[in-house]
């Protein structure tokens, strides 16, 4: 491509920073539930881009929680913060981190003029919305002794990491999933940083790392890990051979490291938590782009060993993706549709299922998801917490808003709720990743 018309195009791809494109014609609730409504996909040259610069929050200013709840900011000033973790003796881990820098000579999305014009559009959202910047690539642990919602301690626990997402504590080893590789180090109760070099599990895929953030979650006995790797691609357009090991959850032998495909055609699984009392695994799902406002649904569900959830040939099911080159038919048959739908583009990554300890009875039985926010919506979705209520065991009924407040009333990101958790005295901790902070939210009143 030449100069001339590669300026065309920068300029063409800016101009469209702007446009909003295609608009939804669904209700928001016709998105959400076991049973969403599916339209016929739309698609376009460019996709449809609804952005929201991030400003972060200004003066004094936070989110907004029920009444009856408070909120404080456990830590400021963070680098970007995107998971919690919270340790036996109440310590909490946050891992500062963001995407890795792409492999010398990879592209990413396919050649030629038309993929080009998408990176640059894309690269100017990133921008846009606070998720460009370099990783810190760092965990940081935050320690809040007298419960005031203030941590009074703060070190630097871990550094030199590649792209670190999910943590999980078994035994006295810390497992850190890094965007290329599953790591452990020692652990002891209360020690506030760590210098032994980290000791690498196994491998996970990487390379281009479209979807970049790997999580990391421990059975009930300790015995097992499960990892999420995300897709390299929307719907395939780097080569099926690049999304080898990918859109998946992996399971990884404690103590040998062997792992097997767990789960997949999941195509960017992120948030994972056991049904409590239960063997039971449930994670979010941010699902594909591009083919309207109003497709696809992303989703939280209940993951089934040796389930095919249909990505990248079709979704919810039996719903074909004809963008995917070749079609496989036999994969379509195969695909199994999630529990319950969270809404289109609302990008859930963070998941935790609440406890009666320190929630009220409305929001004691259920998960909290954290929604980091549309870019390929018109009018925008996410950019909030919400609490699904579960009843016998499965979703029940809308989401309820838990913490909002993120997005102005222009439409600007003061913040973007990421990892979700629950502290030890059962409040709910939110890392959010524009606003570089970590939110307490607790109830007032103590839950009888």
């Amino acid at each position: 491509m030449n100069v001339s018309n590669r300026l065309a195009l920068l300029i063409t791809a800016a101009a469209l920073l702007s446009a909003c494109g295609e608009s939804s014609k669904l209700p928001p609730q016709a998105s959400v539930g076991p049973a969403p409504q599916l339209p016929e996909p739309t698609t376009s040259l460019i996709p449809t881009l609804k952005v929201s610069k991030a400003i972060g929050w200004p003066g004094n200013a936070m989110p907004t929680a029920p009444a009856g709840f408070k909120v404080t900011a456990l830590a400021e000033n963070l680098d970007h913060p995107r998971w919690v973790y919270t340790l036996p003796n109440g310590d909490l881990l946050v891992a500062e981190s963001n995407h890795p820098p792409m492999p010398e000579g990879a592209t990413g999305g396919g050649s030629g003029p038309i993929a080009w014009a998408k990176r640059t559009v894309m690269g100017f959202v990133m921008g846009r919305v606070g998720a460009d910047v370099p990783s810190a690539n760092r965990i940081t642990l935050l320690r809040d002794a007298d419960g005031d919602g203030r941590a009074e301690v703060r070190t630097v626990f871990m550094s030199n990491l590649t792209s670190p997402f999910g943590m999980a504590l078994v035994g006295n080893e810390l497992f850190i999933a890094n965007a290329d590789a599953l790591v452990k180090v020692p652990y002891n109760t209360g020690q506030t940083e760590v210098s032994a070099t980290p000791v690498k599990v196994t491998d996970l895929p990487a390379g281009i790392n479209h979807h970049w953030t790997k999580n990391v979650i421990a059975n009930p006995e300790g015995t097992k890990l499960y990892v999420t790797v995300g897709s390299n691609s929307n719907v395939g357009e780097n080569g099926l051979e690049a999304e080898e090991g990918r859109a998946a959850i992996w399971e990884v032998d404690v103590k040998s490291g062997n792992k097997r495909l767990f789960a997949s055609g999941l195509r960017n699984p992120n948030g994972l938590a056991w049904k409590p009392g239960s063997s039971q695994l449930w994670t979010v799902v941010n699902e594909r782009d591009e083919i309207g406002s109003d497709l696809v649904p992303d989703y939280l569900t209940s993951v089934k060993d040796g389930a095919f959830y249909g990505w990248p040939w079709s979704y919810y099911g039996a719903h074909v993706d004809v963008r995917v080159d070749p079609p496989r038919p036999d994969k379509v048959a195969e695909a199994i549709a999630p529990d319950y739908a969270l809404g289109t583009h609302v990008a859930p990554l963070g998941l935790t299922f609440s406890d009666a300890r320190g929630m009220p009875a409305s929001f004691a039985n259920g998960v909290f998801v954290g929604e980091h926010g549309s870019w390929n919506r018109n009018p925008q979705a996410g950019y909030k917490v919400v609490f699904i209520p579960f009843s016998d065991g499965k979703p029940s009924g809308l989401p309820v808003d838990f913490l909002t407040g993120f997005l102005t009333a222009d439409g600007e990101a003061q913040g973007r709720p990421v990892g979700v958790a629950l502290d030890q005295r059962g409040a709910l901790l939110v890392a959010d990743d524009v606003g570089n902070k970590v939110w307490r939210i607790t109830a007032m009143k103590p839950v009888q």
